[in-house]
């Protein structure tokens, strides 16, 4: 499914889109299917799957935990495509990785093999948007959506050009900083959010970690709710995971009502 196609069906329900963000592998290749199934069943829409990178300068500590651990159990893009191209689902599926593992494939490989598991969307969060052009080329001819990441200190000259290079949805970063859940939502959220203007969805991340927290991002004008260190720290917990995993996604979900 494209992610194009959810944001309209979601936004015809008047809901939000929840995003679910998992490190492909952790704890282990067998345990991620599961993983991905909990939380499609508390409500996500969207999965967004890391591929893991032994340097992921964007993550705070609970994701560079999750990808040691994935890297460790032998999760490598070869593995990757094969996990994400076995899983049965009916949302859409993102990739999440850095842009050496893409070089080191072969752009046009590595979009391609995006395509051939399933992956509807891309967000490679060391890649800027001025330097973009060569992978931009290829995910358009092949289909998938390039997305890019827009901060609270991105100038809104910036802003523009990116919103232009920008498919599926744009990825807001709430706050400066890397991921990492937070106790509470921040009035740059609105800031942000009120600065990007476009008719593409704006999805939010860095920081959410339950419902009450998204209900006001949602408020603040957001098309979308990216959670990822609040998901990863069940995993990593390895205590009930797939029972908490689907709990915490249904409680997040409930703040998506628009």
């Amino acid at each position: 499914m494209q992610l194009s196609t959810k944001f309209i069906e979601l936004n015809a329900k008047k809901e939000a889109a929840l995003l679910a963000y998992v490190c492909a592998g952790d704890p282990n290749i067998e345990a991620t299917p599961a993983i991905v199934d909990s939380l499609i069943k508390g409500g996500a829409d969207i999965i967004e799957l890391g591929l893991p990178f032994s340097d992921p300068v964007a993550d705070g500590p609970t994701i560079q935990e999750a990808s040691e651990r994935a890297l460790a159990a032998g999760m490598n893009p070869d593995r990757y495509f094969e996990l994400v191209a076995s899983l049965d689902v009916d949302v859409p599926l993102v990739c999440m990785t850095y842009y050496n593992l893409i070089f080191q494939r072969g752009l046009d490989k590595f979009v391609k093999d995006c395509v051939n598991s399933g992956i509807s969307g891309l967000i490679v969060p060391d890649l800027p948007a001025e330097e973009s052009e060569e992978l931009a080329r290829s995910c358009s001819t092949n289909g998938v959506d390039l997305i890019f990441l827009i901060a609270p200190v991105t100038t809104d000259e910036r802003i523009k050009m990116i919103l232009e290079k920008s498919s599926g949805f744009v990825y807001i970063v709430s706050r400066l900083g890397v991921t990492g859940a937070r106790s509470e939502v921040t009035d740059a959220t609105a800031q942000i959010l009120s600065r990007v203007k476009t008719d593409i969805p704006k999805a939010v991340g860095f920081g959410i970690s339950n419902g009450e927290q998204a209900s006001k991002v949602v408020a603040a004008g957001a098309d979308g709710i990216i959670v990822g260190s609040a998901f990863v720290d069940i995993v990593a917990s390895g205590d009930n995971v797939n029972k908490r995993l689907e709990e915490l996604a249904s409680d997040i979900k409930s703040g998506c009502k628009v």
